[in-house]
């Protein structure tokens, strides 16, 4: 069969997927697209791409699959533009930045011939991996409480080299929300095996950056349908180092990722036996990890970063074999969602906001 050619839009963003994509067999980037004409141009020498373009509506003919790895905000208006014409769509998070484009998507998705996914890569960390197998393989029980972190000071990408607002400015702390919670949410809402319904949000307030709108600190705690509580605090203000942490507990067992400085993830499960005493989880890799990841397919032995790869190879398999993506969009919605009305749960002191299912919209 002929290769499924793929066209990266943004083409700084979207360097991590060439790889990915020279690595499967099935797959040929044959098309980068970008509006800085240097960028571009330096991008698509480095990977060898011969096709370069400023427009990508103009792109579009050329594809059968586009990355998006462009700006937030044009997330929605690319990805529906693209199914429109019949082209398979790998989305960079967050899936949208406004509750009202969520609803155009799913209904352009459901309308479309093509693919939709969000890629969503902290669900393809080894570490988040193992844990999901752990809770599949019922080690810890019923799970019940969880929690995500994102801490990543990116004050300086706010503006460009000539002080300019970027994207980011606008998008990513320009709004007081639990904004790109995706990246923690994700992973443990993998873990629970269900949807949030309602979420609350507090924040710290305006500290430390008050040129931007969002609150150095914004905690979101969410409800899911079975229960359960999830807690997830985003912070891309503070000054400090960047982290990002997990944790879970079931009735069985609990879980604790490392907060960095060397520290190992940590794991406790009632059937160690061994009392209340922590073990690496690094441990339970040989018996646990998924098959694929100890012994990765021939074409992936020399790639890099696995997770990686997983994420795009199910997603070209998903086409090949016409299943449903593994996060499809209505993963993409749970996992998007909760964050982007979190913003009317903060604005009203924390008062609980209902989060749609877009499964049920007509």
């Amino acid at each position: 069969m002929d290769k499924i050619r793929v066209g990266i839009v943004g083409a700084h963003r979207g360097s991590s997927y060439f790889q990915p994509f020279a690595t499967i067999t099935e797959t040929e980037v044959v098309a980068v697209c970008d509006i800085n004409e240097e960028t571009l141009q330096n991008v698509a020498e480095r990977y060898n791409v011969s096709q370069q373009f400023t427009n990508y509506t103009e792109m579009l003919d050329t594809v059968d699959l586009v990355v998006l790895a462009t700006p937030e905000n044009l997330h929605v208006p690319q990805s529906i533009e693209a199914l429109e014409a019949g082209k398979h769509v790998i989305s960079e998070v967050t899936a949208a930045v406004k509750l009202e484009e969520c609803y155009d998507l799913v209904r352009a998705v459901r309308k479309s011939t093509a693919k939709y996914t969000m890629a969503e890569n902290t669900c393809y960390s080894q570490h988040n991996v193992l844990i999901r197998s752990l809770v599949e393989n019922g080690l810890f029980g019923d799970v019940y409480f969880g929690e995500g972190e994102y801490l990543h000071n990116i004050k300086s990408l706010h503006h460009d080299a000539s002080g300019n607002p970027t994207w980011r400015y606008y998008w990513q702390v320009g709004i007081n929300r639990c904004n790109y919670a995706t990246h923690s949410l994700g992973p443990v809402l993998q873990w629970f095996g269900e949807r949030v319904v309602s979420v609350c949000c507090l924040g710290t307030g305006v500290i430390t950056d008050p040129e931007h709108a969002m609150e150095d600190t914004v905690m979101m705690l969410c409800k899911t349908e079975g229960g359960g509580l999830i807690k997830i605090r985003i912070d891309m203000l503070s000054n400090r180092p960047a982290n990002s942490y997990f944790s879970l507990q079931g009735t069985k067992g609990c879980y604790e990722s490392s907060r960095g400085f060397g520290a190992q993830g940590k794991i406790w499960l009632s059937e160690f036996e061994s009392g209340e005493q922590w073990k690496p989880l690094s441990e339970l890799e040989s018996e646990f990890l998924p098959d694929r990841w100890k012994n990765p397919p021939e074409e992936a032995q020399n790639e890099g970063n696995l997770g990686e790869y997983f994420k795009v190879r199910d997603f070209v398999d998903s086409i090949l074999n016409d299943t449903t993506p593994p996060i499809d969009v209505y993963t993409a919605m749970d996992y998007t969602v909760p964050g982007l009305v979190s913003e009317q749960s903060i604005a009203n002191g924390g008062e609980p906001v209902e989060v749609p299912d877009f499964r049920e919209i007509e």
